[in-house]
């Protein structure tokens, strides 16, 4: 049996399934302890041998053996997280039938400690004596659940790839096929470890799925060990595909000289350090500055320097961050560098993948001169990773002059219809999920009907601020040749007696069925010498004008995040009044674990999961390592208290199959809902 399954870790697979099965049969009646010593036999030699990882194939091998094993507890609802202590006993009782009589997790420990290293194909850090405890729980808790010997190796030899669309192979190592150990989700429980993404390995198919979950304890580590394994969808962000060329941002440097690090820095910067000093500098000088200030003189402890040293080491940088080595950081980023675009895709990839993200929505401006190269007169093609939005912030703006401009630069007449189809045009163009715009704190819409107002000049946007690097860059500016990247928070100066968004951005919205999504209460240029950093001051918006456009465009679709702290109660009510609006994300400066703590608990107790938990508004690929692990820590705490909350409440009937669904709900499943939501 030993020997079938040794050659099952390098050889094709085929009918040895059928073999198998013949003996997992007579493996429960098997009281042969040389069975132990020959399975001990082979996990040693592999141990000693750095060229294979702990394969599927031996978990699989003890958890067939455990089965004839009289003092485990034999019970057909014990999750893979239950089952990790009996798998352990099992593990620590069969040393006594090695030849040589030593101890097991001594021996283990000394290979982490010759071993231990991180690699850019896995996303956690585990041992493999860890790896190997986790996969052989799952396929115990499967095989107690009568999920069947022959399922389970179909899966594992490729033949349905249930398990991840990459699917498994008994090849595959452990660390690429197990449960986290629970002390290490209740480390993200209870004290905020980042909860770092990890492949599923409970195909839907399973019947550990269908099984109740009857402790609280177990229904935690269920609820942490789900929102772990969700793919999600980023709902928001400001990245764009590496065949944008400089527009797609990553990097050590880009991380550095972000905004948050930015305005952090200024705070304890010498006199002698100006903005203007500081914004003169190239930016690998701007990075080494705020390295040296923030992560060599004081310890990283705010969340957004945290968030670096949680992206170094999920890139397996420990040791070059321990040596708070910039210099050898730089030199692994360059290894994909050196590649041009398909080192930037290559490293996309790896990023997406290892934050557990099937794909980001972007922000396209199409009347960016930078960018627009991009989408005419030919649209560049890029990653399905990434997903265009429309941004329209001048059609809220009633910016009139923008709007003629664009008009006229690109062929059309200046009349609301040829607004109309300039909107159509890009839509097939860049096919966007949905129309966006930043709204400020003031942003107000009016009582009464907005279809016969009209346009006031004195509300244009400031062609001052339009020049601001950042800044949102009109058509009639093309000629701004060295313009930067468009800043999220642009100026957006609502014209409330504008018809442009009743009669231009509504009724295209309506036409195409595409949503409009509103980030609003931002508050501009508190500091205009810090430049980006320098925006933020966050006030309390008018809320209700999310609930006089859902009335009078009833059916129009609206996604809504708000960055002030007080106007998310409201919101969660309004919420739950109008079906053509939806929630996402915790915005900006609410993006901090406290934060987000506050307002996801609020709204699953106004909302249950009829709303989208995150986004990450990520502008540095690096960012989605750190921002999705650190939020799925504080998702993960809060859902796990509100299926508790239930169970106390009496709701003992919970399966491991309604809280994998509620999770992704979270994650992606309310969103992809909305979109599909009928509003005729």
């Amino acid at each position: 049996m030993i020997d079938e399954l040794s050659k099952l870790t390098a050889d094709e697979i085929d009918l040895k399934m059928h073999y198998l099965e013949d003996e997992a049969d007579r493996f429960p009646a098997d009281k042969d302890r040389n069975l132990d010593k020959a399975l001990w036999s082979l996990t040693i030699d592999l141990m000693n041998t750095t060229k294979v990882s702990f394969p599927v194939t031996l978990a699989l091998a003890y958890a067939l053996r455990m089965l004839g094993v009289e003092a485990l507890i034999h019970s057909s609802n014990q999750q893979p997280e239950s089952c990790q202590s009996v798998v352990w006993t099992y593990l620590e009782s069969s040393e006594k039938y090695l030849d040589n009589g030593s101890v097991l997790v001594p021996q283990y420990r000394q290979l982490d400690s010759k071993r231990r290293r991180l690699s850019i194909q896995s996303n956690t850090e585990k041992t493999e004596l860890h790896a190997l405890v986790a996969s052989i729980s799952v396929l115990y808790a499967r095989l107690m659940a009568d999920d069947g010997i022959i399922a389970i190796l179909s899966e594992l030899t490729g033949k349905e790839q249930v398990n991840n669309p990459n699917g498994f192979g008994l090849d595959t190592p452990c660390t690429e096929f197990c449960s986290t150990l629970n002390q290490d989700l209740m480390a993200s429980l209870n004290h905020g470890r980042p909860l770092h993404f990890q492949k599923e390995c409970l195909p839907s198919s399973s019947a550990l799925l269908d099984t109740n979950l009857d402790q609280q304890d177990s229904i935690q580590l269920v609820v942490a060990a789900e929102v772990q394994r969700a793919v999600g969808i980023d709902l928001h962000t400001h990245l764009l595909p590496p065949t944008h060329g400089p527009l797609c941002l990553w990097g050590i440097d880009e991380l550095l000289t972000y905004h948050y690090l930015v305005a952090e820095y200024f705070i304890t910067a010498p006199a002698s350090m100006t903005p203007k000093l500081f914004y003169s500098l190239p930016k690998q000088k701007q990075a080494d500055t705020i390295w040296k200030a923030l992560f060599i003189d004081r310890l990283p402890l705010s969340e957004a320097c945290r968030g670096i040293v949680t992206t170094l080491k999920s890139l397996g940088l420990q040791n070059e961050w321990e040596r708070r080595s910039l210099k050898a950081i730089r030199a692994f980023y360059a290894t994909f560098r050196n590649d041009g675009v398909e080192g930037a895709e290559r490293f996309c990839e790896h990023v997406f993948a290892n934050s557990g993200i099937e794909y980001s929505i972007m922000t396209n401006i199409p009347f960016d001169p930078n960018e627009e190269m991009y989408w005419k007169p030919k649209r560049a093609s890029y990653s399905t990773r990434f997903r265009s939005a429309l941004r329209v912030d001048p059609l809220l703006a009633g910016d009139k002059p923008t709007i003629e401009a664009a008009l006229r630069s690109s062929g059309y007449d200046i009349t609301l219809e040829s607004a109309r189809q300039y909107l159509r045009d890009w839509c097939e163009t860049m096919k966007p999920e949905y129309m966006m715009a930043s709204t400020p704190h003031d942003f107000v819409i009016p009582e009464g009907t907005l279809a016969s107002v009209s346009y006031k000049q004195k509300n244009t946007v400031d062609s001052n601020a339009l020049k601001e690097p950042f800044a949102f860059v009109p058509a009639v500016a093309s000629h701004a040749a060295n313009c930067s990247p468009p800043e999220d928070e642009a100026p957006s100066i609502i014209d409330e007696q504008s018809d442009f968004l009743s009669q231009v951005l509504m009724p295209v919205c309506e036409e195409l069925d595409l949503p409009v999504a509103l980030k609003i209460g931002a508050h501009r240029g508190v500091n205009p010498g810090l430049k980006a950093a320098g925006d933020g001051v966050v006030a309390f918006a008018d809320a209700g004008m999310i609930a006089r456009l859902c009335t009078r465009f009833p059916k129009v679709r609206f996604l809504a995040t708000f960055l002030s702290r007080n106007n998310q109660h409201e919101a969660c009510v309004l919420a739950s009044k109008f079906r053509n609006l939806h929630l996402y994300g915790c915005w900006w400066y609410c993006n901090n674990p406290s934060i987000i703590r506050e307002i996801t608990k609020m709204r699953m107790e106004f909302l249950g999961t009829a709303f989208t938990a995150q986004h990450s508004d990520a502008r540095v690929v690096d960012q989605l390592l750190y921002k999705w692990p650190h939020s799925r820590a504080v998702i993960a705490k809060v859902v796990a208290e509100e299926f508790v909350k239930l169970m106390e409440s009496g709701c003992m009937q919970i399966t491991r199959r309604q809280v994998r669904d509620e999770v992704q709900n979270l994650f992606r499943g309310s969103y992809e809902q909305f979109m599909k939501k009928s509003l005729v």
